[in-house]
């Protein structure tokens, strides 16, 4: 099982000179991968209380392509992990053309989780439909696997119609490998028709019973679900230190191939204090 961290997306910063040590030392610790949420909008509610999610234009979230492009300039081994990009408010095209660059940049190190998020405000806000993200984005994936594997591509959908189109340069991986995250059943279907891997979440106790669906479901599908891949990561602020070993042995037993220690409201006052959790893990369960 890979162990990775939980970039700290809210509560990184703008200092470059900390951020550039925090991505080395990560690397340097022996993390097999850098996972990093993705946000492009913050709304302020007028209610706070009745807001649905976690962040708001309070939290700080570096544009995770651009991010990655730069974290690959600084390091030589680390994976880079998008958990997840929020695909339906972003032209697939284009995310294809930046995963082939940032893949091609890294010598072959990304690894694209998708989503179809969960903020309405942020994705009409982005000029989207709410409503059909998720079969918008099952077409995304088709239109950029085809982008990422020939030269030229044909492509006649809902959404997207190209006729002898393509990007260049393509990149390492033909295709990159794509996951995809989420909790709802028609996720996890979803990714067991179409993903090379699933991000189930954080919740242990959903993942009891969403594992052996997603499991179900890609035998249905025909396809290994011992050649499919499951990222989850383990929540400093919510899961107690004593508690990491049965959290990891559970996971690992459910199948899980990569886990990651998210810090983020962990009480960590510095960049710094992120790190030496991250150590902490990795010390313990780096040979997961």
């Amino acid at each position: 099982m890979k162990t990775g961290a939980v970039f700290p997306q809210t509560e990184s910063g703008t200092d470059v000179a900390s951020l550039r040590n925090y991505v080395q030392t990560v690397e340097a610790m022996g993390c097999d991968y850098l996972l990093c949420f993705d946000h492009v909008l913050g709304h302020r509610p007028a209610d706070p209380a009745a807001w649905p999610g976690p962040y708001t234009d309070q939290h700080s979230f570096h544009e995770i392509l651009t991010f990655f492009a730069w974290a690959a300039a600084i390091t030589e081994r680390i994976e880079f992990f998008s958990g997840i990009v929020i695909l339906p408010q972003r032209q697939a095209q284009l995310v294809a053309k930046q995963a082939a660059e940032i893949d091609i940049l890294s010598g072959g190190r990304l690894q694209l989780g998708i989503g179809i998020g969960w903020n309405q405000v942020e994705l009409e806000g982005m000029g989207m439909n709410f409503r059909d993200r998720g079969r918008r984005a099952e077409e995304q994936i088709r239109l950029m696997r085809a982008l990422w594997s020939d030269e030229v591509v044909d492509f006649d959908g809902q959404y997207h119609q190209l006729r002898q189109t393509g990007i260049n340069p393509l990149p390492v991986q033909r295709p990159i490998p794509v996951w995809i995250g989420g909790y709802a059943d028609v996720v996890v279907r979803r990714a067991a028709r179409l993903a090379d891997g699933m991000l189930p979440g954080s919740d242990l106790a959903e993942g009891r019973s969403r594992v052996p669906r997603l499991r179900q479901y890609l035998a249905e599908e025909g396809r290994d679900p011992d050649n499919f891949g499951i990222n989850v990561w383990l929540n400093a602020g919510e899961i107690e230190r004593a508690q990491w070993a049965d959290f990891v042995g559970e996971w690992r037993e459910l199948g899980a191939t990569h886990i990651a220690l998210d810090t983020m409201n962990a009480g960590c006052g510095s960049l710094s204090e992120h790190l030496a959790l991250v150590e902490s893990f990795v010390t313990e369960f780096g040979s997961a």
